[in-house]
């Protein structure tokens, strides 16, 4: 009797969907500096693999309040659940996006600044040694309407950014780089959201961009739920080893 019972109750339960898994939350993406949404693709393909929604926010690169108002829009027209990932800039960027909507459940940080409030990128990226961005930087693009736009020199771009990846594809990403404002790089953050999120954290050991003893600091103070080192990894570490970084955003989307 019993087991007639429960077998009706599971069919009944299946019928309405009851027992049907809650959806996956969506994964935004989004890139730093000197970077653009394609860095994202290797951990585009595993994460919808494994049948993740995914969407690549194009980062305009401008300010950071300005971007994580932008981003923010972005996260709030999602219906699901949001775990926000942003890479080196994109970090300040998530760090400060609005969470009104309440959707955001998770931050993962990829090799990115996660600033407390009244920190900049720039003043991160100094507090420890290690960074040799600066002399790779090509001469500032004045903009018309005030303010300077920074690329990094293409002849350097492989050094500096991508060790890890083959010559031909960091020529390729040189070539495509998103320059960003100088005055986004020195704006001070809000309050960041990694004091009322729970965050992730993945870098690479051979970061020439910010400093590793400084996102390690960062992930400390942030109270990381899991921190990733890979090894040999440089800047771009989503573009080296996809997998490792995909493998970690799965492991924020489920709370573990």
């Amino acid at each position: 009797m019993k087991s007639s019972f429960a077998a009706t109750l599971l069919g009944l339960l299946a019928a309405t969907g009851a027992t049907a898994e809650p959806a996956k939350p969506t994964i935004v993406l989004v890139h730093g500096a000197f970077a653009d949404s394609s860095s994202w693709n290797g951990v585009i393909e595993i994460l919808e693999k494994d049948g993740f929604p995914v969407v690549a926010v194009a980062n305009p690169l401008r300010g950071v309040a300005s971007d994580a108002r932008y981003v923010a829009d972005i996260v709030k027209g999602l219906n699901t659940p949001v775990v926000l990932v942003g890479h080196s800039y994109g970090g300040s960027v998530i760090s400060s996006v609005e969470l009104a909507a309440n959707n955001v459940t998770a931050l993962v940080y990829v090799a990115a600044f996660a600033p407390d409030a009244g920190e900049t990128a720039a003043g991160l990226s100094g507090k420890f040694p290690g960074s040799t961005l600066g002399p790779a930087l090509a001469t500032p693009v004045v903009l018309s309407g005030g303010g300077n736009d920074l690329y990094i020199q293409q002849a350097r771009f492989h050094d500096q950014f991508a060790a890890d990846v083959p010559a031909s594809v960091a020529a390729t990403m040189a070539v495509g780089q998103r320059p960003i404002t100088e005055a986004a790089l020195n704006e001070a953050a809000s309050e960041p959201t990694w004091k009322s999120v729970p965050s992730w954290f993945v870098y690479g050991n051979e970061d020439k961009n910010i400093p590793p003893k400084a996102i390690a600091f960062m992930a400390e103070r942030a109270k990381s739920r899991k921190t990733v080192v890979v090894n040999g990894a440089s800047h771009v570490v989503m573009v080296s080893h996809p997998e490792a970084v995909a493998k970690l955003i799965e492991r924020a989307a489920d709370g573990r």
